[in-house]
């Protein structure tokens, strides 16, 4: 090889950069490995040679002419030539294209396609124009294409079948909705496509929105992040087919977090978050920071809380949290207070003195960095911006502690509106120098928050064992049960409490006084969380000893008979008590603040949820059949009686099929719903039959009453009208009957 080969130097470089390769030990080292092989000299000298494969082997580059499937992961760098000429000097940056193939040739295509290609052809003004229909369906086709084949078998060309657990395809929560999509269209050897389709519509809700999230608001997204997490919940816990694998909702809840991070960045990215109207700033800065902090804490109460303790399919191991996410909350978080500042600052000082202390070029530290490129990276320069941005604040913030000084010392009397002010004022008291100018005003809100614990632990102790809604008993919700009105009682005093504490932890945290303070508060947030598992306990022991009574009512079989009629008293009863109602109710909210309910309820709350909707029907019915003698007028019951009579057929021949004697049994829900309509149909003819005879009696009525006001002597042409009117009335009825 000679040492003066531009084009060897070139593809050498080239590769030993690509590979990682020391670049100091000089052109001549890297292309060692190169030099010899002959495929080398054939793809530069020769004009119908139109490929070179290079690879990484030990210490040396190997290369090749042609792409071979191999089971080796290593990465290939390939240069190939737009034309089939002879490689020169002149033509080196013009007829060589450069690609590396990362894990198997279909990966490497579809991201090329999905990333370069398709953005380029099928979105980019200049080039769609000209770019044919035709061809823009087939490339949109291919990338589809390419897309299912990744989804369906292992990317390397191993032979191996796809898994339900292998997620290497999904990058984007649309990928993984589409997954369910074609699974259930066409089905799978791992999946049915009763099952793909269950889940294809518990994520239905949401798809369309992360289909287009980009044309979404921030607040509109602050509400889809909600909705994803009842949506991924209700994916978890659903118990009609076998469970969602842990791998796959990992993998889901880490690409919704990404989906949900590089939505919010680009959003905050077409605003000048240092010189934009504050207001605007600070409302989508808040968006974007809530974002973020609801999805991480989502994910943490998710898989750290409620499917850990879901008995039917716990979450093992370690839940999972959402780094990147959370950093990029904290950093959106930390430019909020900078601006906050800024502006707090502004507020205080008047113009001179804003002038005086250059207050206008306060974020130029910041020039050059894009606040919400949040990375290892970035996070020194912004470290350096920060902290060059608070030199520069130092005088403004001394001028300003001896002005809060001032107005603090004019309300201090107040305890609610001292609260309000820190509240208010915290970007500015935290800072280092003014915190130490109110050294006694931070003092004496330590003292007032002691004070605020010490009367909640107080009215939690008066109040904690008596009747939720009595003077003396803890305060009363709608439709809560007691034990949950008590636990969510007792969850508001946790929220007041911590919220003391964050307050103390950001301004009060180097005071003497703090650490008793922090012990106090922690030994009370410990009373009231022993407080809410014996209300959860004493609730779970209640109620798992009622499963034993079978006439408690939430013993309810599914080959049992659905109703019975008390031949005594007359009266239809649905055997689905509304105690089971209750247990439905207090399950699926105890659920949700985070308890793990022991498996025998959780069976039966499973059970009931399964009859509920049949239940409720057949209730109304009931209620119906037992209350339509009174909406009856006592004349008209004759007129009504074969109605009447071929309702009561249907319930007491409650049975499962012609010439069959069973009943009807929770656990036949199609001929159960068959029996539901034919309940609902007679009862709907004798209602309306009902109904019409009774305005035909109100009619009567006014007619009577007409005929009575008509002078017989002078009128008799009127009242033979009238009469005849109420004879055509009693046809018609006679007819009706």
């Amino acid at each position: 090889m000679r040492n003066g080969d531009k084009r060897k130097r070139f593809i050498a470089a080239t590769a030993a950069n690509y590979f990682g390769l020391d670049p100091g030990v000089g052109p001549a080292a890297l292309a060692a490995g190169l030099h010899r092989r002959p495929e080398l000299a054939n793809f530069l000298d020769d004009g119908n040679e139109f490929l070179l494969v290079v690879q990484h082997s030990g210490t040396q580059l190997t290369a090749s002419n042609k792409i071979e499937a191999t089971d080796s992961k290593n990465n290939v760098l390939v240069f190939f030539k737009l034309r089939p000429d002879v490689i020169t000097e002149d033509n080196l940056h013009s007829n060589i294209l450069v690609s590396s193939m990362l894990d198997s040739p279909i990966y490497t295509l579809y991201q090329a396609v999905r990333q370069v290609f398709a953005p380029v052809l099928l979105k980019d003004e200049r080039w769609s124009k000209t770019f044919d229909p035709k061809l823009q369906k087939l490339l949109s086709e291919l990338e589809a294409g390419l897309s299912t084949v990744l989804r369906r078998s292992d990317p390397n060309y191993t032979g191996t079948k796809f898994s339900e657990d292998d997620v290497r395809a999904i990058l984007t929560p649309t990928d993984e909705f589409q997954v369910w999509i074609e699974c259930a269209r066409h089905g799978s050897k791992w999946c049915s496509k009763e099952r793909a389709s269950h889940f294809k519509d518990l994520f239905e809700d949401i798809a369309k929105d992360y289909y287009n999230l980009d044309s979404l608001s921030l607040f509109e997204v602050v509400d889809l992040v909600e909705t994803t997490k009842d949506a991924v919940d209700g994916v978890w816990r659903q118990t009609e087919h076998d469970p969602y694998p842990q791998p796959r909702m990992h993998n889901l809840l880490d690409v919704i977090g990404g989906s949900l991070g590089r939505y919010v960045q680009k959003k905050l990215a077409a605003l000048n978050l240092w010189e934009d109207a504050f207001h605007s700033v600070k409302e989508n800065l808040k968006a974007g920071i809530l974002i973020c902090e609801q999805w991480v804490s989502a994910c943490e109460y998710l898989t750290g809380q409620l499917w850990q303790h879901y008995t039917l399919h716990p979450w093992k191991n370690e839940k999972y949290y959402p780094e990147s996410l959370a950093r990029l909350g904290k950093r959106l978080d930390e430019v909020l207070t900078v601006r906050t500042l800024h502006e707090k600052l502004m507020f205080f000082l008047p113009a001179g003195e804003q002038n005086s202390l250059h207050l206008a070029q306060v974020f130029e530290p910041f020039a050059g960095l894009n606040p919400v490129h949040c990375n290892p990276y970035t996070e020194p320069l912004w470290k350096a911006a920060v902290s060059q941005y608070e030199r520069i604040i130092a005088p403004a913030e001394q001028k300003i502690a001896s002005k809060l000084k001032k107005f603090i010392s004019e309300i201090q009397d107040s305890p609610q509106q001292l609260l309000q002010t820190f509240q208010k004022y915290k970007e500015l008291i935290k800072h280092p120098n003014v915190s130490k100018e109110l050294l006694f005003e931070r003092e004496t809100l330590l003292a007032r928050l002691q004070d605020y614990v010490k009367d909640y632990q107080t009215d939690f102790e008066t109040r904690c064992h008596g009747v939720p809604g009595d003077v003396s008993g803890p305060l009363s919700g709608k439709n809560l049960s007691e034990v949950v009105n008590n636990i969510v009682w007792v969850r508001q005093l946790e929220l007041k409490v911590d919220d003391a504490i964050k307050l103390a932890e950001a301004l009060l945290s180097d005071l003497p006084g703090f650490q008793t303070f922090h012990q106090s508060t922690d030994s009370f947030l410990e009373q009231l969380k022993v407080y809410e598992q014996e209300q959860f306990g004493d609730w779970s022991r209640n109620i798992q000893s009622e499963l034993l009574n079978p006439k408690s009512g939430l013993c309810i079989q599914a080959n049992s008979p659905v109703m019975e009629l008390d031949h005594s008293f007359g009266t239809l009863n649905i055997l689905y008590s509304d105690r089971l109602v209750t247990l439905l109710r207090e399950v699926r909210q105890l659920s949700a603040l985070g308890f793990a309910i022991p498996a025998k309820i959780q069976h039966v709350a499973n059970t009931a949820q399964k009859f509920c909707k049949q239940a409720v029907i057949l209730k109304q019915v009931a209620h119906f059949y037992n209350s339509i003698d009174q909406q009856m007028i006592e004349s008209q019951k004759p007129m009504m009686l074969q109605s009447a009579l071929a309702f009561e057929q249907i319930i007491k021949h409650s049975k499962s099929g012609p010439g069959e004697k069973a009943q009807i049994t929770w656990d036949n829900p199609r001929e159960l719903e068959v029996y539901i309509q034919k309940l609902q149909a007679a009862a709907e003819r004798l209602s309306t039959e009902n109904r019409k005879l009774r305005k035909w009696h109100t009619n009567f009525i006014e007619k009577v009453i007409s005929l009575m006001n008509i002078d017989l002597l002078r009128q008799q042409q009127r009242w033979k009208g009238g009469l005849q009117e109420l004879r055509t009335g009693f046809a018609i009825c006679k007819f009706l009957s």
